[in-house]
């Protein structure tokens, strides 16, 4: 399975519906919960848990620069929040993996266009009768 982002996600709600993200949670409100609002809540899901990784993953970075002393207390600090981070990219890849499966089950259905009517022609010529086989013998 590919890694798809959340900003990938949403281009592909915004092509199964033919609508922009806005206008689909605008209008997601005003109805019950259904196939869309499931979709844009995975969405928003998925887009916190990424926003909690870059947020932790630089957290992290800040308490183990080379050049600060790390202590007993620090330690604890590291430890939470390499566990924070962790359990933001395990969020992540859920959310990734269910948005992707429901998106690849569904697709864009098309209205049919309307079959042509006929063209209006002559009226129809009757078709002329067949005559019957006779069982008499011919001479």
């Amino acid at each position: 399975m590919p890694h798809l982002t959340s900003t990938e996600i949403a281009g592909r709600i915004e092509d199964l519906y033919a609508e922009p993200l806005a206008d689909l949670e605008s209008h997601a409100q005003d109805q019950p919960p259904g196939m869309l609002s499931a979709l844009l809540d995975m969405h928003d899901g998925l887009a916190l848990a990424e926003r909690s990784i870059a947020f932790h993953r630089d957290r992290l970075a800040r308490l183990v620069r080379p050049e600060r002393q790390i202590g007993g207390h620090e330690v604890s600090h590291v430890l939470d929040c390499a566990r924070r981070l962790a359990e933001a990219v395990a969020v992540r890849d859920v959310q990734t993996k269910t948005a992707y499966a429901v998106l690849q089950s569904l697709g864009r259905v098309t209205v049919p266009e309307p079959s042509p009517a006929p063209a209006p022609s002559s009226p129809a010529v009757p078709a002329l009768p067949i005559p019957a086989a006779s069982t008499a013998r011919s001479r």
